[in-house]
């Protein structure tokens, strides 16, 4: 283990009394995700052991450890226990991705998990560890993106919304999204790459202009006054999960979460419609957008909501959309140098950037033309 791997793993049982999460059990151990798993197993077995005391008297043989499924930043593991009693009990494993303290932050995500957690939303948090968290096991399929283009999905999934953008995460309320921007972009214009391709691609960049453009974008949103919520900040189909026998919705993976504007929220959301194909053609329309507002602003009576609050909403929301794109095509470039991960990042960001100069004349005349007639211009 490195030396600042050391240091983070310190700092994890620190961190949890800071954050208002002492009573959960830590262990300063790391788990390189890397490994292939039939060598990460006992890794994983030593961890929970660990962890929890309770455990450690167990014969290996009494775990089972899979993969969940691994994104582009965690690794995610279903682990089953066999206890003396005989019940089986299953939790879950976060792996974090190497690097990715560079684009989240996780003293962050680990204060505002135990109060999204007590509202209802996710998985408890059991137990964390040098480079990941422990958290209780979700018995539900996680959707897909033409799921959430279903209108029975899409309506709940803007219910669930309104009720997270309620939980109040104690600390600044102070939203975070251009202080976000502002430092990806610090950080993605001074990168230099090993491989000449990928420098070649890399220097084609105007940083100058993509610099103009997010400020150009924020004076622009500043004029809308949009509502500050926690939000969660990438509800793509992988963070969410379905239990169809009880009809329960769940969203998962908070790291990301932060005081945002709730039309920003939205705004990815939609975003990710488009899928892992990244085919912007499925991003929703006027019709579909509205079904979704109807339930956000008013869970209860959808069809009470006014005109006046969906145009409102409508053009906060597709204002927003282009900020999620900008916001991701520099995280891409971040990636592109940091991640260890077998992905095109640096490809990534161009189609991002791409789709952004495609949709913002569209949605800056929206706007424009909104706050003239509401004379917020």
């Amino acid at each position: 283990m490195g030396v600042v791997e050391i240091w983070d793993a310190m700092e994890v049982a620190e961190e949890a009394r800071e954050n208002g999460t002492s009573d959960i059990p830590s262990s300063s151990l790391t788990v390189d995700i890397k490994l292939p798993l039939p060598q990460m197993k006992p890794k994983i077995i030593g961890l929970c052991k660990d962890i929890f005391k309770n455990w450690s008297h167990l014969d290996d043989s009494c775990f089972s450890v899979e993969t969940v499924s691994g994104g582009i930043t965690n690794l995610l593991l279903k682990v089953s226990v066999r206890e003396d009693n005989g019940h089986e009990v299953s939790l879950t494993v976060r792996l974090y991705g190497p690097n990715t303290e560079y684009v989240i932050d996780r003293k962050r995500e680990l204060q505002a998990i135990g109060y999204l957690s007590a509202a209802g939303f996710g998985a408890r948090l059991l137990g964390v560890f040098g480079n990941g968290m422990v958290q209780s096991f979700i018995n539900a399929r996680t959707l897909s993106p033409s799921d959430m283009r279903k209108p029975k999905l899409a309506a709940e999934i803007a219910r669930q919304l309104c009720k997270f953008h309620q939980v109040q995460i104690p600390g600044s309320q102070e939203p975070q999204l251009w202080n976000d921007i502002f430092k990806f972009l610090e950080q993605a214009s001074v990168l230099n790459f090993d491989d000449s391709e990928k420098q070649k691609k890399y220097d084609t960049i105007s940083f100058e202009k993509v610099k103009n453009a997010v400020v150009e974008l924020k004076d622009l949103t500043d004029l809308l006054n949009a509502p500050v919520v926690f939000a969660h900040n990438d509800l793509l189909s992988g963070n969410l999960m379905h239990n169809e026998d009880e009809e329960k919705l769940y969203f998962i993976d908070f790291e990301y979460g932060s005081y945002s504007y709730r039309g920003y929220d939205i705004g990815n959301h939609f975003n990710e419609y488009a899928g892992f194909d990244c085919d912007y053609s499925l991003y929703p329309d006027k019709d579909a957008q509205y079904l979704f507002f109807r339930h956000y602003l008013q869970p209860e009576k959808p069809q009470e909501v006014s005109e006046e609050a969906l145009v409102a909403l409508y053009v906060e929301t597709n204002s927003y959309m282009l900020a999620s794109h900008l916001y991701w095509a520099l995280w891409a470039l971040i990636q592109a140098k940091m991640s260890p991960i077998d992905f095109d990042y640096l490809g990534y960001f161009f189609l991002r950037y791409n789709e952004y100069k495609r949709r913002k004349e569209a949605c800056f005349s929206l706007a424009q033309t909104y706050l003239a007639r509401s004379g917020s211009g």
